[in-house]
């Protein structure tokens, strides 16, 4: 058995929820939790959902699909050679960049999944899908190898294009209110210690 396919079984329901969330971020889910539908932390506005539908582009989507489903059963380097494809076909669609990084990333290549949200943030500047996941994206990586102002950056760009998640980012991520934060943290350890 391959090493692939001795994974696919450690894959629960919850890591396929997720994996499903990050590969179809636009995409309405249930949440549990309240018992009715929600949207994704890190869906972005319609400014992200401007795209010209092809012939191409609906085969395109079509082999999207069929790699989430091979990423969903474990199957990364097949998930990552269909996107392959869908990217020949529609080069300029950006959500086939942003699937096959997060897939790349998912199998140890942080390289890999960097070019692609690059060429994904280059197609969307004119006005594609995908911008604001590939921002969201390339911010995590960034921030995962130490890049915190490029994750600012990132997660800023994003921000401004909707996403609350982003949003939520650039606070944390913010110098000044991450010193803000300590200074309130000082004064109100002060405040219940009594000293002044």
């Amino acid at each position: 058995m391959s090493e692939e396919g001795r994974h696919a079984s450690a894959i629960s329901e919850h890591d396929k929820a997720v994996l499903g969330r990050i590969f179809n971020p636009e995409t309405p889910y249930f949440d549990d939790e309240r018992g009715e539908e929600g949207t994704f932390a890190t869906s972005c506005n319609n400014q992200c959902l401007n795209e010209n539908v092809s012939i191409h582009e609906e085969e395109a989507k079509s082999l999207e699909v069929d790699a989430v489903k091979e990423a969903e059963n474990g199957n990364l380097s097949s998930a990552i050679e269909i996107l392959g494809r869908a990217i020949d076909l529609a080069p300029s669609r950006a959500s086939g960049y942003n699937n096959r990084a997060q897939a790349l990333r998912l199998k140890g290549d942080t390289k890999g999944a960097m070019e692609d949200l690059n060429m994904a943030i280059d197609f969307c500047s004119s006005g594609n899908e995908g911008i604001c996941q590939a921002h969201i994206q390339r911010g995590m990586l960034r921030r995962l190898e130490g890049d915190d102002a490029g994750a600012l950056a990132d997660f800023q760009k994003a921000s401004n294009l909707g996403s609350e998640f982003a949003r939520q980012m650039t606070v944390m991520l913010n110098p000044y209110a991450a010193m803000c934060n300590q200074m309130l943290c000082e004064v109100i350890g002060k405040l219940i210690s009594g000293d002044e």
